[in-house]
């Protein structure tokens, strides 16, 4: 026990409570680019004219990718910081989600290193998936798998659609055109 508590010459034990209540980097811009991310996954048209499933998994899913795109945006601006904002504000709302659902608080973690080792894997293969534009096959796929579990539905629609918000957002040259992230219809 002491050995946790005194570790090079400092007292670790102590530091982690301040911990708890420190904000996520990038503060409110983070949690409004985050919001807007939660918002374009929730557009009526990806579920009624794109089919992607109006369930929990599919909101999962779309949100997902959203933030992928996102994040991946910021990072190419230079904004290491705010994509990290934008993370921690995902978790906090997926371990949130979770807790209304009913998820015991003995459970959480373990769902939460679950839904944490589902995001790595997915933005690995949308990286993937996307590097490989203009062909759409492999995003196609990953579609079929992830947002539309390989149940019904076209994939090609939103391939089309996830093609267009990433042309979207490779356009904006920096965060100040906040209101301009997600493309119109």
């Amino acid at each position: 026990m002491a050995a946790f508590i005194r570790r090079g010459g400092r007292n670790r034990g102590a530091s982690v409570i301040p911990r708890l209540f420190v904000r996520p980097p990038g503060g409110a811009l983070a949690r409004s680019l985050y919001d807007s991310a939660v918002r374009q996954s929730r557009a009526g048209e990806l579920y009624i004219t794109m089919f992607a499933p109006d369930t929990t998994e599919g909101r999962f899913e779309l949100l997902t990718v959203h933030v992928i795109l996102l994040i991946d945006r910021l990072r190419e601006l230079g904004e290491t910081s705010l994509s990290q904002g934008v993370f921690d504000h995902y978790l906090s709302d997926l371990d949130a989600a979770l807790r209304e659902m009913g998820v015991g608080d003995l459970s959480v973690p373990k769902r939460m290193r679950s839904l944490g080792r589902a995001f790595y894997g997915r933005a690995a293969s949308y990286r993937q998936a996307l590097a490989l534009a203009p062909d759409r096959g492999p995003l196609e796929d990953l579609i079929a798998r992830t947002i539309l579990s390989g149940g019904e539905g076209e994939p090609g629609p939103l391939a089309g659609y996830v093609l267009r918000c990433r042309e979207h957002l490779g356009g904006i040259a920096s965060v100040t055109g906040l209101s301009a992230w997600w493309p119109r219809g």
